[in-house]
């Protein structure tokens, strides 16, 4: 055994690297190397107690201190270099038992691995190289989810992502959820406070990117390949360093967009509605929670007139925490007249004027589902008149239904206090300068849409005996904004 030892650490250390299979053809023939490796593996069998003692022996055996420290450096670098080999000899034989004992073809591993989640994706791309080969196709990639409770997701991670997916890209969704995403008709709230997260939670480890998602996170959806052209469904949830200006450049690189979810995010509401006008003129879905409850009120009535012209096949809509205003929301109910799902939780300004004589013509009766929990000043007296028209057969598919209210509905006794502690004054000034700005809209509507006009008989008295819903109540000081017939009832294209 000791000569052994000796013959084989004698061998210069360049002959115990990988042959080049170029350089070196494999021959049926065993090489001298070849006897001696069989002779040295064959001392496996041996206890390791002989091996120890034999190298020992052999150690003492030579008379330099520098010899005995060569010779420990060389027994080292070999079971380094027989380790390597053995571990690749293993992974070799592994994906050669895949490959024989795999049921599934190819291609029906690639629709398999299409189906998991991401984290599971990449343990699979771990397993072994035939796994890895699969994983690696781009339709793996269409749908990739990479939102989580916690920052543990960067830029890289995304870019890496949408690089692998190439043009297959279908579905993205990134951020973070405080929990499951809440089913249609839930209004359960999803914005979240990211900046909670200590900075232990985001900070780089290992030399690693930081776990946040910054305003260039969407930057990739624009490359070479354009990944975002054939994109149709994009979710971004309290991402805290996203812009306006990066929103919008990255919705200009999707025009098939068909399912826009924003939560959390600060951007304006009117900024990206005119994105989502420009751009994405199929979308049939879309989702907006503000991360400031109250305080948005950039939209104005011709960006609601022109997400109704440009944006018309918009089945299900939901602005969340926004102030929005009866004669509004009536002018995106009336004319977006596909419209199954609407939700205006939370909305600051909402009186519920807007559902007089909704359900009997078109524009409004095909509602599904209709939400509009928390909206501090809905009335009840407009509930109960839309509760009438409910039973009296109009809304015939509405199934379900969330007027809810922590504070309970507004009524006639405490409607202007809720106002005076809201303040009331500053949102009447902001009407009053809105119907400034929007005088010329009635003129544009009727002369570009006067065969989609209507006032129908019933409604123009109703709205004559009964106002606006905004003025019940009211004294001489105050400024109240009168609903013209030609915003109420316009009706798009």
């Amino acid at each position: 055994m000791d000569a052994l030892f000796q013959v084989q650490t004698s061998v210069p250390s360049s002959m115990a690297k990988r042959p080049c299979p170029s350089q070196n053809p494999r021959i049926p023939t065993f090489t001298q190397m070849d006897l001696l490796l069989e002779a040295f593996l064959g001392l496996s069998d041996s206890s390791s107690i002989c091996i120890d003692f034999s190298f020992e022996r052999l150690l003492d055996s030579l008379p330099s201190d520098l010899d005995q420290t060569r010779l420990i450096d060389r027994a080292l670098q070999m079971g380094t270099y027989l380790l390597e080999a053995g571990k690749r000899s293993a992974r070799k034989r592994a994906t050669k038992h895949n490959s024989v004992v795999w049921a599934l073809p190819p291609d029906l591993t690639i629709k398999v691995f299409s189906m998991l989640d991401a984290q599971s994706l990449c343990f699979a791309t771990a397993t072994c190289s035939m796994f890895h080969k699969c994983a690696m196709d781009p339709s793996c990639y269409s749908n990739i989810d990479l939102t989580t409770v916690s920052p543990r997701v960067n830029n890289a991670v995304v870019s890496t992502m949408i690089h692998r997916a190439g043009n297959s890209l279908q579905s993205l969704k990134l951020g973070i959820v405080p929990g499951p995403t809440s089913s249609p008709g839930s209004c359960q709230p999803l914005v979240y406070n990211v900046s909670s997260f200590s900075w232990n939670d985001k900070r780089s480890r290992q030399g690693k990117e930081s776990s946040v998602l910054t305003r260039s996170c969407l930057n990739p959806l624009g490359g070479a390949s354009t990944p975002g052209m054939l994109l149709k469904t994009l979710h971004l949830y309290n991402i805290e360093r996203m812009d306006s200006p990066s929103l919008r450049a990255a919705l200009s690189t999707c025009p098939s967009l068909l399912d826009l979810e924003i939560v959390g995010l600060h951007v304006e509401l009117r900024q990206t509605l005119m994105s989502v006008i420009e751009n994405c003129p199929l979308i049939e879905r879309l989702f907006f929670e503000s991360s400031k409850t109250g305080r948005d009120d950039s939209l104005k009535s011709p960006t609601c007139v022109d997400l109704v012209q440009k944006c018309p096949r918009l089945v299900s809509l939901a602005l969340r925490g926004f102030k929005l205003h009866d004669y509004k929301v009536r002018i995106l109910v009336k004319g977006l007249r596909r419209l199954k799902y609407v939700d205006f939780s939370t909305s600051y300004s909402i009186t519920g004027s807007f559902l007089r004589n909704l359900g009997n013509n078109i524009g409004g009766n095909l509602l599904e589902v209709l939400i509009l929990r928390d909206c501090m000043h809905l009335k009840e007296m407009e509930v109960a008149r839309f509760m009438t028209s409910l039973l009296a057969g109009d809304f015939k598919f509405l199934r379900h239904l969330d007027i809810s209210n922590r504070e309970g509905l507004a009524s006639e006794d405490d409607w202007y206090e809720r106002c005076y502690n809201s303040s009331y004054f500053e949102i009447e000034q902001m009407l009053e300068s809105e119907v400034n700005s929007d005088t010329s809209l009635p003129t544009q509507l009727s002369s570009d849409t006067s065969d989609s006009m209507f006032i129908s008989s019933s409604e123009s008295s109703y709205n004559s005996d009964q106002g606006s819903g905004n003025e019940d109540g009211r004294d001489a000081g105050y400024v109240i904004f009168e609903e013209s017939s030609d915003e109420v009832d316009y009706l798009a294209l």
